[in-house]
């Protein structure tokens, strides 16, 4: 135990080693100040809730200002300790150690049937009850190792601020158990900045006799339907009343929907004036309900920094304070996202480059205009086009020559599906089995993170048209983007099967539109075909791109070298640069570093930003793996789906070395959480992902093109009008129990 809280406290050191004084901003907020960050049982997105490592873990990578939040809970003999909830089964490892321990009990009003401290006298509680993860979702490695903590050793770790909820107090006094003078005697031994309860008789009885310049009283608003014990109205209606609620408190802890609600099709709704309402009395708003890896509204693109920023940055008002379970992403939009949104950064050399995967296929479906109008409005540096052919020679954006998830030709061409394994394994709708008008007649269809199920943005499933290689070369001119890159794959098996030349038209696309003679922007050409990529050679302003789909452990330097003659480039799986063993991320692999030896720039792919894309060292929040590959790898390019996160992150004054913040957004530390696990809780050693040989670089020539009866020669192509420091992650896959016990964990959440 003792070296893994020595790790805990080089993890604190370094996470503060780089802060400095905070910038004086003006918040919206009642005091003036900064919002808290709020850490609900500690860090409980990661760790067992209410855990030492927890709480620790909270303090190393938040906000200097951060709350320690501790739900009490009393046992039979009075003591008190934090967890979240009477019940203590689904968190606890009560139900093993005393089986036949369980109960039924009346509270407020509705039967609750679980474990329950009041049955059990400290010591055999605190000796023979472990704490252990209560969402199924997280990790798991951290359980059956820490004992439930009284409220005594959380304040021992010294929390710059300390906040006590307390609820059930009728309960408690119905076994003869006096919350309420328990949490006066705590107050009068140690510091407690806050106290919080929905009950209003056990705050009223806290009032006068709790010191008011150093406790705040807070009244907690439970769900609107709910019913609060002393007065016996629901929280809708008291809500209406906030003079009554300022006569005993100073501030109000509410559920976030009770801000912004979200609506039943998971869209955000107008914002009530609530906030606004409670500022005009003197009354402070904190919201609770934060989660990273559960998914409140399709408005925020899986991006929880998004959601902390409708909150607490916003034109009308601030909240005070937000009760999160992932305290370090909410530290961040507090410290370096917000107040951003008119910011123009300075220029950065060699500033990495954010580049688009079929535009920002995240929010509306890949490769449409509107994808690529928000890829460029969310500041993607690089706009992509995945070029496919059709039946009768012309050349359009789309991720894979296979349409049949990208569009709707399952409904319409369901008889022209084929396997075709020079492609891919199963079978496919292909874009050269049609003509262009015949996929006109489609519609775009926005696809979801593989194997997950989870939509993006259903309101606009289908929205948007696809774009024409010359359509798109001319949006991409008359936009603000600094480059370009064109994506060529199957060259090979077009040219020998269906008689299409797509690399001759790509190239006399770009000709057409003058790519080949100006030098605003830069042209990239990917393929993962050298000898497509040495089409290009003679354009020397194009950058030739060589993506290697597979996952790759090493790189030699014979390997190396071989790709030297092809490409400035290399786009790489997730899984080639960092090394995972299950959810976790084991260690950087060398290949980044050897691609750099060579000078070749090194992109990686593709980041997406819903938390099962995410390793449990990113604490679900994608400006983490961000941060790690350009700021712990000093990756030339992230290719991602979500522009806007990555455009978000460097256009913070975090992303700067130099910056005097009081906060920074670290890269992961690839193995260091697996280290706090206890050695038999570790997951299996995994093999790792083969070496790059020389003969998996060179490809052979392209073959001739041949001729197809079925090309049109009359309809071709239509012609075009006239930056830091240096690929899939195959996103782990879980066992289908893991699936089945997560879309339960969505399912309550939602």
């Amino acid at each position: 135990m003792l070296c893994y809280l020595f790790f805990v406290f080089l993890l604190f050191n370094e996470a503060f080693a780089a802060k400095h004084a905070k910038p004086v901003v003006q918040w919206q907020t009642l005091s003036g100040d900064a919002p808290l960050v709020i850490a609900r049982g500690g860090y409980s997105g990661l760790f067992p809730d209410s855990s030492q490592f927890a709480y620790q873990f909270a303090l190393s990578t938040s906000l200097s200002d951060v709350v320690l939040f501790c739900d009490l809970q009393l046992t039979k003999d009075g003591a008190g300790f934090c967890h979240s909830g009477l019940q203590l089964d689904n968190s606890t490892t009560i139900s093993q150690a005393f089986p036949k321990g369980q109960k039924t009990y009346p509270v407020n009003g509705e039967d609750v049937t679980g474990w329950f401290a009041i049955d059990y006298v400290s010591k055999v509680l605190f000796d023979k009850v472990s704490l252990i993860q209560g969402i199924f979702s997280r990790p798991s490695v951290f359980d059956n190792s820490q004992s439930m903590m009284r409220v005594e050793d959380v304040v021992a770790v010294q929390p710059p601020l300390f906040w006590l909820n307390v609820e059930y107090a009728n309960f408690y006094k119905q076994h003869k158990l006096d919350i309420a003078e328990y949490t006066l005697g705590l107050s009068n031994q140690m510091p407690i900045d806050f106290i919080s309860s929905p009950e209003i008789n056990f705050l009223k009885g806290l009032s006068g006799k709790v010191n008011a310049r150093n406790t705040r009283l807070i009244f907690k608003f439970l769900e609107a339907d709910k019913t609060e014990p002393s007065t016996k109205k629901t929280y809708s209606s008291l809500l209406k009343d906030l003079s009554m609620i300022k006569s005993f408190s100073s501030g109000i802890l509410v559920p976030k929907e009770y801000i912004w609600p979200v609506g039943k099709d998971l869209y955000l709704e107008p914002g009530t004036t609530l906030v606004l309402d409670a500022h005009k009395l003197g009354l402070e708003v904190y919201a609770y309900g934060f989660a990273n890896d559960a998914p409140a509204s399709y408005n925020y693109s899986y991006d929880p920094s998004t959601e902390y920023l409708q909150f607490v940055d916003n034109s009308d008002f601030s909240v005070d304070g937000v009760l999160t379970d992932f305290p370090s992403t909410a530290s961040q939009a507090v410290a370096c996202l917000a107040h951003n949104k008119k910011n123009i950064p300075p220029p950065i050399k060699d500033k990495p480059l954010i580049i688009s995967h079929n535009g920002a296929s995240g929010v509306y479906a890949g490769c449409t205009d509107l994808a690529y109008q928000q890829a460029v409005n969310d500041g993607a540096d690089i706009i992509d086009c995945s070029v496919q052919m059709t039946k009768d020679g012309v050349a359009f954006c789309l991720d894979s020559a296979d349409i049949s998830q990208t569009t709707t030709a399952m409904t319409s061409f369901m008889s022209h599906s084929t396997v075709i394994p020079e492609i891919q394994k199963d079978n496919g709708i292909y874009s050269f089995d049609l003509t262009w008008a015949e996929i006109q007649s489609l519609k775009p269809s926005q696809t979801r993170l593989p194997s997950s199920g989870l939509s993006r943005n259903p309101a606009m499933q289908n929205a948007g048209k696809l774009m024409t290689l010359p359509e798109f070369l001319d949006f991409a001119k008359n936009s603000s983007v600094p480059g370009i890159l064109i994506s060529i794959e199957n060259a090979a098996y077009l040219a020998s099967k269906q008689g299409l030349d797509i690399v001759n038209t790509v190239i006399s696309n770009l000709t057409a539109a003058s790519y080949d003679q100006q030098t605003l922007q830069q042209v990239y050409i990917q393929s993962d075909d050298t000898s497509v990529l040495e089409e290009f050679k003679s354009v020397s302003t194009y950058k030739r791109v060589l993506m290697i789909k597979e996952s790759i452990s090493d790189a030699p330097k014979p390997s190396v070298t071989e790709i030297k003659q092809f490409a400035d480039a290399v786009n790489l799986p997730r899984s080639s640069l960092v090394a995972y063993s299950d959810f976790f991320l084991s260690g950087f692999t060398p290949v980044a570093k050897e691609m750099f030896a060579a000078n070749i720039s090194v992109f990686v792919s593709v980041l997406r930003n819903e938390f099962m894309a995410l390793a449990f060292d990113y604490f679900s929040d994608p400006t983490v793996e961000v941060a790690t590959y350009v700021l712990g790898l000093g990756l030339d390019g992230v290719v991602t789906e979500y522009p806007a996160t990555a455009s978000s992150y460097m256009r913070s004054p975090c992303f700067y070395s130099d910056a005097d913040m009081p906060y920074t957004i670290l890269a992961a530390q690839p193995g260091s959480l697996l280290q706090l696990a206890p050695p038999d809780a570790l997951p299996p050693a995994q093999p790792p992902a083969p070496v790059l040989q020389p003969a998996d670089v060179d490809d052979p020539p392209l073959p001739p093109v041949v001729k197809n009866s079925n090309n049109d020669p009359a309809h071709p192509s239509p012609p075009a009008s006239s930056p830091p420091n240096h690929a899939s992650l195959v996103t782990a896959t879980s066992s289908l129990s893991f699936f089945i016990v997560f879309f339960s964990f969505m399912y309550l959440h939602f």
